[in-house]
């Protein structure tokens, strides 16, 4: 009895060992997630904590943490998650490889600049960091803390978080661009100025909504998918985009 017990419970150790979340996806911030009920940290990436700040060449600070939560929701929130566990971190969650049809989450975000390599947990996405950096894609485009030095930073008391001063996340220099291309992968509160809505529908057809149209309200920009914020209309045409109709 005690032979079939031991044998019994080490079935169960191996089966709970092996276990790897599987199902919805609910987004928590940039590497964070509820996947089928368990809250995984994605393996090997680093995103900006959710109180992050940022800025531009110009100087103008964006909530830049909570940009990436909202950017990261439109790409996974609600879809189908298999994963791989690798490891339980000092908060309990699962650090785990997910894939969503296959493919790569962690992939996809270093990918659109939404998240880091982070190179002390693995080297997997090490080269698509370095290909957003030379696009000047997301977060590359911009003045960001890596999200590690943030955090280290925010822990001493009394100190106060700069948005610059430690740009350690970009791997490569990038490249010189005009401040208007760099822009064109941010927020619209770094262009204010800029009103007009660069959206691609289902179908790939761009489309652009300027302010007082139907659906401009409505409509939202996700840079990951190639959408932007124009200045006018006129260049929204040189771009590609045609005029909503209503």
């Amino acid at each position: 009895m005690l032979r079939n017990l031991c044998i019994t419970a080490a079935l169960c150790l191996a089966t709970t060992a092996i276990a790897a979340p599987e199902g919805r996806v609910h987004v928590i911030d940039g590497d964070t997630m509820d996947i089928g009920g368990t809250r995984v940290r994605l393996h090997a990436i680093d995103a900006p904590e959710l109180d992050q700040m940022c800025d531009d060449d110009t100087g103008a600070t964006w909530a830049c943490g909570d940009w990436v939560k909202r950017e990261t929701r439109a790409l996974f929130e609600g879809k189908s998650a298999i994963c791989k566990s690798r490891d339980t971190d000092r908060y309990g969650r699962t650090v785990a490889t997910c894939r969503i049809d296959g493919i790569d989450m962690g992939a996809t975000l270093v990918t659109s600049g939404l998240a880091f390599a982070y190179r002390r947990y693995g080297m997997e996405y090490d080269l698509a960091e370095k290909g957003a950096a030379i696009a000047a894609r997301g977060l590359h485009a911009t003045n960001v803390m890596s999200p590690s030095a943030f955090r280290a930073a925010r822990q001493v008391p009394g100190h106060s978080v700069q948005v610059r001063g430690e740009t350690g996340a970009k791997t490569v220099r990038v490249p010189d661009k005009t401040a208007s291309a760099k822009r064109g992968w941010l927020p619209n509160a770094l262009n204010s100025a800029c009103t007009i809505k660069g959206n691609i529908s289902s179908k790939g057809v761009r489309i652009y909504h300027v302010p007082g149209q139907d659906y401009y309200d409505a409509t939202r920009i996700s840079a990951t998918k190639g959408e932007k914020w124009f200045c006018s209309e006129a260049e929204a045409r040189a771009a590609g985009w045609r005029k909503a109709r209503k």
